[in-house]
């Protein structure tokens, strides 16, 4: 049986190094990123069985974000695209403190995911899978995504998976009002909700603090559970009736990015491992915090890396 079954789009991240402007570097840093690749990274690399799904060109490009991806013990399962017809998806990211801010620039029209249909697609991965996840970035990409991943929704809810689903709200690819109105069409789909507070009140419309938020929201749409961040403040989850808290471990920022999607991550793999929802939540919060500490899109962390995050034995390993 599967564990994990994770479909989005997985682009090439391409950074100046630190403290470099985009327009005088002379280097780029290539890294793959994707917030589906990145959960299925993550769980892979602490003990899930996971696979990807999803449409690459057939070109050096492509077969990079596979290398990649397999490299970290995540088994792909893509359509490959005529090179000629499509394109990979990449992203500029450039690094800066304050005042300046971290700035990225997302190049990904045409790219091959845009076209998917979920017959291009091994489908079969969703037969024996426990889990299913994807993110409100993919419907977002083209009308053609945002089908595929209701089908894959639906497909995943029929062969008896628990379907997760991370909003991820981008402002750069549509405005609240669109989003909120598919975000709500695909949630009659998903068993597990993952919101930033943030994107609850601004992008869902929901009032009130985190617990009020997960408890609306829960009960507007039948989720089984809905896990809401917080940002600094940690995060709050509500499952069959029951409140969950779970506070941040304090970590030194190295690369945010992607840390989410290791929140995430880290819960997933806990659950799958037969966690229940405090240590779960536990996890996800380690998962999250180390990765910011690791360079890239993607938490490059080890199972005993978590532990010791949990029982608070960090610092220097001699």
């Amino acid at each position: 049986m599967t564990d994990l079954v994770t479909f989005g789009e997985t682009m090439l991240r391409l950074s100046p190094p630190r403290g470099e402007r985009l327009e005088t570097t002379e280097t780029l840093d290539v890294q793959a990123g994707g917030a589906e690749s990145n959960v299925a990274v993550g769980a892979a690399r602490l003990g899930a069985d996971a696979v990807w799904l999803s449409k690459l060109p057939e070109s050096p490009l492509g077969r990079r974000i596979i290398g990649e991806l397999r490299s970290h013990g995540v088994r792909t399962g893509v359509s490959w695209a005529d090179p000629e017809a499509s394109r990979l998806g990449t992203y500029y990211l450039e690094h800066g403190g304050e005042p300046r801010g971290t700035n990225v620039i997302y190049d990904r029209a045409d790219a091959a995911i845009t076209t998917v249909t979920p017959a291009e697609l091994p489908t079969g991965a969703l037969e024996a899978a426990e889990y299913f996840h994807t993110t409100g970035i993919t419907p977002a990409l083209s009308e053609r995504a945002a089908e595929t991943t209701t089908a894959l929704l639906r497909a995943a809810g029929d062969a008896g998976a628990t379907r997760s689903f991370d909003l991820n709200y981008r402002a750069k690819l549509w405005d609240p009002e669109t989003a909120r109105a598919a975000y709500e069409d695909l949630f009659e789909h998903v068993d597990t909700l993952f919101v930033p507070r943030r994107d609850a009140r601004e992008v869902l419309d929901r009032e009130g603090d985190a617990v009020e938020i997960a408890h609306g929201l829960a009960s507007a749409f039948d989720f089984e559970t809905v896990v809401v961040t917080r940002g600094t403040e940690g995060a709050v989850a509500l499952r069959n009736g029951e409140v969950y808290e779970q506070g941040v471990f304090e970590a030194d920022t190295y690369d945010a990015i992607g840390t989410g999607d290791a929140f995430v991550a880290g819960y997933l793999a806990k659950r799958i491992d037969g966690g229940e929802m405090a240590d779960s939540l536990e996890w996800a919060a380690a998962a999250a915090a180390l990765k910011r500490t690791v360079d890239g899109d993607l938490a490059v962390i080890t199972p005993g890396d978590v532990e010791s995050v949990v029982d608070g034995a960090g610092g220097i390993n001699r």
